[in-house]
């Protein structure tokens, strides 16, 4: 009889430790529902966290830049056109980490339909993301210092700190102006105008009117990818909060909106070609872009604009080196 009630009592003993562990999500019950950790992230989930198909974005400028460059200056300045790169591209990978971090922490992308982020997915802490966001901005914050001595332009370090708050504050910040439907205008004039124009100005030392123009269209074409983007996430982004341009537009103005910002360089293209033969090659890059605008029409399932955004990207890249080929050929 004793050997009985000790067995009663280990066994009502052991389901109630089964529900204390249940209770306090401990993964060794089967009962347990509490959350479980997430795989930590692997060399892939950084690498898409970077979100590479972006960075065509950061080298358009730079070619258009240094190809007009060469109609002032019939030199190659190599070292500081490469330079111009590292800042561009550390910039974007930069803004992408930030970007990860900040609308992680806020809870904007827990129903993300995109590409997973690390933040939100809990692959990765949120301070190791703001850690390597942070590096590649002083990444390009290094790589402006050295263009800044070997030109001394000094004034440009204060180009090079706005480039890197409008970077941070995109999505950081206690305000930030991507959630106010700014984010267009900072991209354009950031990663279209002075992205171009300062590349130009820093191998030549003066800025022709074709920089002017080409910057805004490479702006005008960034923009587009912005917008795409964010009219994959409208639904998402509406809940949250985050008042983007889309959301607050809605679908049909900003389809109408994508048409014109990668139809407009093309017609800036036609009239450069008039000067520049060569450029009109450069209608082969609006081929993908073509096929973005389309898909931005006739999409049916969000998904669909990760490619109508990675397409637009190509048709930036496709600008850009068809237009420095213009401006060198």
């Amino acid at each position: 009889m004793a050997r009985s009630d000790n067995k009663r009592r280990r066994s009502a003993s052991g389901r109630a430790g089964a529900k204390k562990k249940a209770r306090r999500g401990d993964p060794r019950s089967p009962q347990s529902s509490g959350p479980r950790r997430a795989t930590p992230a692997g060399p892939r989930d950084w690498i898409g966290a970077a979100r590479l198909r972006t960075l065509p974005l950061a080298v358009a400028p730079v070619l258009v830049g240094t190809g007009a460059a060469r109609l002032v200056d019939n030199r190659f300045h190599w070292v500081l056109a490469l330079l111009c790169l590292t800042v561009a591209v550390a910039l974007q990978i930069g803004v992408n980490f930030a970007n990860d971090y900040s609308d992680g922490i806020r809870g904007t992308d827990d129903h993300r339909v995109g590409p997973a982020r690390l933040t939100a997915s809990r692959k990765a802490r949120p301070r190791t993301v703001l850690t390597v966001a942070l590096t590649f901005f002083g990444l390009a914050a290094l790589a402006g210092v050295a263009l800044v001595v070997r030109t001394q332009h000094w004034w440009m370090l204060g180009v090079g700190a706005a480039c890197v708050l409008a970077a941070w504050f995109y999505t950081g910040g206690k305000r930030p102006y991507g959630y106010a439907g700014l984010g267009e205008v900072f991209v354009f004039v950031f990663f279209g105008l002075v992205a171009t124009v300062g590349t130009t100005f820093v191998q030549a030392g003066a800025v022709p009117a074709e920089a002017w123009f080409t910057g805004a269209a490479v702006g005008l074409l960034a923009c587009a990818v912005l917008l795409a983007n964010n009219l994959r996430d409208i639904d998402q982004d509406r809940l949250a909060g985050k008042r983007t341009l889309t959301v607050r537009i809605g679908r049909r103005a900003t389809q109408v909106l994508f048409t014109l910002f990668v139809l407009a360089p093309f017609v800036l293209l036609g009239l450069l070609a008039l000067l520049y033969p060569i450029a009109w090659i450069g209608l082969l890059a609006l081929l993908p872009g073509i096929v973005a605008i389309v898909i931005v029409w006739s999409y049916r399932e969000p998904r669909e604009l990760v490619i109508a955004l990675a397409l637009t990207s190509l048709t930036a890249l496709g600008y850009g080196a068809f237009l420095f080929w213009a401006f060198v050929g």
